[in-house]
């Protein structure tokens, strides 16, 4: 028999992903009480379908091709990966897609958890559809709190809606390597998969409209593209894709434009995401959609949302995937973390408007510094503003450009190639943006991204020496080519 369950919460938290846990964590923290609604395994995507379970596929291949880069190693290592092993780690990083030790920190944070579909139905009101057959009516004393992700973007190509294919989802979690993979998009993800599966014996296909991984500096693209094309991959860039059909024994034939075919076992589509907002009544809170557009929620530096009804306006929140701002789960658990302390603040009334740029409150580094890393082999590691963002921004900038050739490269691997960029304000001398592409960059980036988030003079970066002989030895010549 369905009960109603009437509850009262200081902060309501819709999804349970990293990001929902990162705000309800912080409440808490802040003196309030919080309750975190999931209908999935709480962790979200990046634990079990994502960040995770994607870079357990990649590591192992690119740990035997370091390897295999190195004479001396090179001699001791078998040529090709153990894929039940591969799989099994990648097992061990999902927790085999069991939330247990997830939602005991939940418990021992002091967070509620309701197992269920939330739904606003006033403000401050959310109407939970338990999985264990209750409803339960909640109301927030304070703030409701968005985090539900996003979900996987559908291109528009004929048949595809007819067909069973692969998402990110089942991409990594798969239980088995196929023997012939086609790819749909040329962004981060699809390019991560298409080499994982490269490396674990499929023949790869990849299909984009564009470039690869075309929000990165063609120099940087360019180095990755040739990474996948020596692992096998058949990159079919700047190709659209006509039609899909499902063939009698089972494998998918694509119909590219200008008729060329690919046929393969499995289809893997990876054309973006979109923030995951339908059905959760938000339209109860004011909050609709432009005519003819989607539904998108506009969020101030607090993750306040904007533009909504009821009950003073002040109470909702969205953050992570579900604000369309920036889809990493290190920036959304970022913003959560502002969000979570902002809320508390203006609970005890201690924080009133908007507070200052940089604050403990306030999302700034998504204006500024969004460090991102494509974990393919080589990487990219990226930060802040490519050149043609900055211009259109409005800043005068230049940008010096290097191969990556310092006595660390050449013994981190034989024949090591990699090349960065350093995007400069001109006016204020400062470092805008930042983008190394090369094995083993990703550690690299985050002095980038602190020397960005503390407009640290170009001239007092000279004085930061690098040790040598490493790769970081590369910011000593890209200041050089500077000028300094």
């Amino acid at each position: 028999m369905t009960a109603q369950v009437e509850r009262e919460f200081d902060v309501i938290v819709i999804g349970a992903g990293a990001v929902g846990e990162n705000v309800a964590g912080r409440v808490v923290q802040g003196g309030l009480t919080a309750v975190l609604i999931e209908a999935e395994l709480v962790g979200g995507e990046c634990s079990y379908w994502a960040c995770m379970p994607s870079k357990a596929l990649l590591r192992p291949g690119t740990a035997l091709h370091g390897a295999q880069s190195v004479p001396g190693a090179a001699e001791a290592v078998t040529r090709t990966l153990d894929v039940a092993a591969v799989l099994k780690r990648r097992d061990y990083f999902t927790s085999n897609w069991q939330d247990d030790s997830q939602v005991k920190w939940v418990e021992e944070t002091g967070i509620e958890l309701i197992r269920g579909s939330g739904r606003l139905t006033a403000p401050r009101k959310v109407e939970v559809s338990g999985l264990d057959g209750n409803s339960y009516a909640l109301t927030a004393r304070h703030a409701v709190v968005v985090a539900t992700g996003s979900t996987p973007n559908v291109p528009p190509v004929e048949g595809l809606g007819d067909i069973e294919y692969w998402t990110t989802r089942e991409a990594t979690s798969a239980r088995a390597v196929p023997r012939r993979l086609a790819v749909l998009g040329g962004g981060v993800a699809g390019t991560e998969l298409a080499q994982a599966y490269a490396r674990l014996g499929s023949a790869v296909t990849l299909v984009a409209r564009g470039d690869l991984l075309r929000i990165f500096p063609g120099e940087a693209a360019d180095l990755v593209a040739a990474g996948l094309r020596a692992d096998g991959v058949d990159l079919r860039l700047r190709t659209g894709t006509q039609s899909v059909r499902k063939n009698d024994d089972g494998s998918f034939t694509l119909t590219l434009d200008g008729g060329a075919t690919v046929t393969a076992d499995k289809l893997l589509v990876s054309t973006g995401r979109s923030p995951a907002l339908e059905g959760l009544g938000l339209e109860n809170a004011g909050v609709t959609a432009a005519e003819g557009k989607p539904l998108r929620l506009s969020t101030d530096p607090t993750g306040l949302v904007t533009g909504t009804a009821g009950d003073g306006g002040r109470w909702l929140y969205a953050v992570g995937d579900a604000a369309g701002k920036v889809m990493l789960t290190h920036q959304g658990k970022y913003e959560a973390r502002a969000t979570g302390d902002a809320i508390a603040a203006r609970a005890r009334g201690e924080l009133a408007g908007e507070p200052e740029p940089w604050s403990r409150y306030t999302q700034t580094a998504d204006e500024h510094a969004i460090p991102n890393v494509v974990f393919t082999d080589p990487e990219i590691a990226n930060v802040g503003r490519t050149v043609e963002r900055a211009e259109k921004d409005g800043f005068k900038v230049s940008s010096v450009e290097l191969p990556i050739q310092v006595a660390g490269s050449s013994l981190h691997a034989q024949n090591y190639e990699g090349w960065a960029q350093l995007v400069v304000d001109e006016d204020r001398k400062v470092l805008l943006g930042a983008t190394f592409a090369g094995p083993d960059v990703a550690e690299l980036l985050h002095a980038a991204t602190i020397a960005i988030v503390g407009e640290v003079p170009m001239d007092r970066l000279w004085h930061a020496v690098p040790s040598y002989p490493t790769i970081s030895e590369v910011w000593l010549r890209l200041l050089e080519e500077y000028g300094l």
